[in-house]
């Protein structure tokens, strides 16, 4: 886990703009508790490293030709 003071913390509005999606799957992302957010009062901002690590663990790695072969 990062530094907060070194994690740029981001806007619903620009983690959408990063994930390039509109504003309601980081919205639905941060109520179904899937996603690392802070409450800074009654705003709501994502660090930037949750985004990232978000991404990774969605990370599909290619099949190899062998596997391929025997799934068909």
């Amino acid at each position: 886990m990062t530094n907060l003071a070194d994690d740029p913390l981001l806007t619903v509005a620009e983690a959408a703009e990063l994930l390039k999606t509109s504003e309601r799957f980081p919205r639905r992302l941060i109520a179904e508790r899937r996603i690392r957010f802070v409450k800074v009062g009654r705003f709501v901002r994502i660090p930037e490293s949750a985004l990232r690590e978000f991404i990774a663990a969605g990370l599909v790695e290619p099949m190899s030709v062998s596997n391929v072969r025997r799934a068909a």
